[in-house]
């Protein structure tokens, strides 16, 4: 490959006037490095590809979104699958928009055999185009597609947003792979985490983007010279690798499943978390009858018989052997989504989640901290702690496995959720999210006691900063990262002093943005982290560049850490019952777990504040190791 440089296209969403900039390869290798340098400077939404976009190496071709997140506060990373593939055919590596427009416009970018890209600002009426087709982010997609894809020679992708943008702080961008004839799929992608489509709309006045082309820049595409690295490092060939390095996403015969659903909820046991984070305080007999009857026997079941059997998985717009997308008709199946707003908020059913997803998705939320949020207001409205007239609802949720009806509760609250979620893309709502639900569960607290904030699980950065946690049961999720809510951090569950929890946070950090960084799905990350390096030597020449500029992007990104001590009871809870757990169920004897134990128990708060900042303190060594 010839690529010299990094080619960014910069907007004004507030003129329509751009230009394009280079950056030496060798100064930044990609969205993530070069994003930072541009957030900071701009305050931009910074949408880009990696190196490899367009190539043979499978999962390449993921695209990532880079800012100041509304939510977060701080800088922010999130991701969505085979979008760079359309977006290579802009022939930049970069898209970054400042300014904003005077009002609501999508912004149309094309590129036609080489000519220069066309840029195009068109104001649209946003209560008209979320009503437009399947509504919401999906209107979007369609009305771009039906007013602009007549304009492009290979199918078009749209980025879209819907009303949580524009009430909310943690809005998604939404996309969908489109068949010939500018078909809009229901195999939707998205950057979920960190509030990008509240940037995109309210800071930028952008409600999509739609981007193709025909440019096909100088792309890696022998699969022989590939083929002889890859056994050369692995004995076995690229595609052989991919293929086994994939086998959780696709069908892992061990399970009789596969993708994150399938396997996930296949292995939890009684790991499982249900009614907002309550089976934290269940005995292991009561969480394992809930994990057998409720999602072996229903939920995973469900999905097994209607989506692995049938065999309905497609993959996110590139050929990829992981065809990791697992749907049932129109309705697409992720653990982390059907798990908050499954489990997490007492749905254990697949029609029921699929109505309460289907909402979350059509209104373009950040699906995994809406469902959080939705579940904690479930757990005070069950309590009494929060009136449902309160928040602008009727019925009290059904939120204790006991006596629980799998379809009919699950239905029953499913519908409760689907009714908070309405409220909350309301103008003058009662659950007001427009400065994130941080703030908002203080002045609930502020009210109704400070219980109300008790139940609230998340991760706190800066003064408002604000993101529901991924869904495992690992002290790892609550850690005082730069960045939370991806998976930069150890959410394995084996117990790790705090200090060295927080060393491998800073490990785990270093390889998710070597992926990041290099456009490339995490669910190869079986090889792609080891030998990217090298690929980047064999292409590039800069091998040790390519390694010092990772350590410096994890550190900058380090070194403008906000993280906050949690506010919740119930994040302190979530650590104290992980620690039991692993003396008493799985056995651990471990001296260092024996203190933590014993601290916890004497004073919970005291001691959830050394836990919290030893692990604070392996972060930073290890981050200072590598500066």
């Amino acid at each position: 490959m010839t690529i010299q440089s990094l080619k960014l296209l910069m907007i004004d969403a507030s003129n329509g006037f751009y230009r394009l900039n280079r950056y030496r390869l060798g100064d930044f290798f990609g969205p993530v490095d070069l994003g930072i340098h541009l957030a900071f400077k701009h305050n931009s939404l910074n949408i880009g590809a990696g190196l490899l976009a367009g190539s043979i190496f499978p999962g390449s071709n993921r695209l990532i979104f880079t800012g100041i997140s509304p939510s977060w506060h701080g800088f922010f990373i999130s991701s969505m699958g085979g979008a760079a593939l359309v977006f290579d055919n802009l022939g930049i590596n970069m898209l970054s928009i400042i300014g904003k427009a005077n009002q609501p416009s999508i912004l149309y970018l094309n590129r036609n055999h080489g000519e220069e890209i066309e840029v195009e600002m068109h104001p649209v009426d946003l209560n008209e185009i979320w009503s437009h087709g399947r509504g919401g982010v999906y209107g979007v997609m369609q009305y771009a597609l039906d007013k602009f894809g007549h304009r492009y020679e290979n199918e078009p992708r749209v980025l879209a947003t819907g009303q949580a943008s524009l009430y909310t702080d943690f809005g998604a961008i939404a996309s969908a792979p489109v068949k010939k004839g500018n078909e809009l799929t229901f195999v939707d992608c998205w950057a979920g985490r960190g509030g990008f489509g509240t940037k995109l709309l309210q800071q930028h006045g952008i409600v999509g983007v739609i981007y193709g082309g025909t440019v096909v820049d100088d792309d890696f595409r022998d699969r022989k010279v590939a083929d002889e690295w890859f056994q050369a490092k692995y004995d076995q060939k690229l595609a052989a690798k991919d293929l086994e390095a994939t086998t959780k996403y696709r069908y892992d015969p061990k399970f009789n499943t596969g993708g994150t659903f399938g396997v996930n909820f296949a292995t939890l046991d009684e790991r499982i978390i249900a009614f907002n984070y309550r089976t934290l305080f269940m005995t292991k007999e009561q969480r394992l009858e809930i994990h057998k009857n409720f999602i072996l026997d229903h939920y995973l079941r469900q999905f097994n018989e209607e989506t692995i059997v049938t065999k309905q998985q497609k993959n996110c717009g590139e050929p990829c052997v992981a065809v990791c997308k697992k749907m049932h008709n129109h309705f697409k199946k992720d653990y982390e989504p059907y798990q908050t707003m499954g489990p997490l908020s007492g749905v254990f059913d697949q029609r029921a989640a699929e109505l309460l997803n289907q909402k979350a998705d059509t209104y373009g939320f950040d699906a995994i901290s809406v469902g959080g949020v939705v579940s904690w207001l479930m757990d005070c409205m069950h309590d009494g702690l929060i009136p449902p007239e309160a928040l602008g609802i009727e019925e009290i949720p059904y939120f204790t496995p006991d006596n629980f009806d799998v379809v009919h509760h699950s239905m029953h609250n499913a519908r409760i959720g689907a009714a908070l979620l309405d409220e909350m893309v309301k103008e003058n709502s009662r659950i007001d999210l427009s400065a994130g639900a941080r703030k908002f569960a203080r002045r609930m607290a502020r009210e109704k006691g400070h219980e109300v904030m008790d139940r609230f699980v998340h991760v706190g950065f800066a003064r408002q900063g604000w993101i529901v946690p991924n869904q495992y049961w690992s002290p790892g999720v609550l850690s005082p990262m730069a960045i939370m809510g991806k998976y930069y951090m150890n959410y394995g569950k084996d117990f790790f002093s705090p200090r060295e929890l927080g060393r491998e946070n800073a490990r785990r950090m270093i390889s998710e943005l070597l992926m990041d960084n290099m456009g490339i799905c995490r669910f190869h990350r079986g090889w792609a982290e080891d030998i990217m390096p090298e690929i980047v030597e064999k292409l590039f020449g800069m091998k040790e560049e390519f390694k010092r500029n990772l350590r410096l992007t994890a550190s900058r990104i380090n070194s403008r850490n906000a993280a906050i001590f949690w506010e919740s009871r119930r994040n302190i809870d979530f650590v104290h019952q992980f620690l039991l757990k692993k003396k008493h169920e799985d056995g651990v004897n471990n001296p260092e777990l024996e203190r933590w134990i014993d601290r916890f128990d004497e004073n919970p708060h005291e001691a959830a504040l050394s836990f919290w900042y030893e692990v604070h303190k392996g972060i930073h060594e290890m981050f200072r190791e590598f500066q």
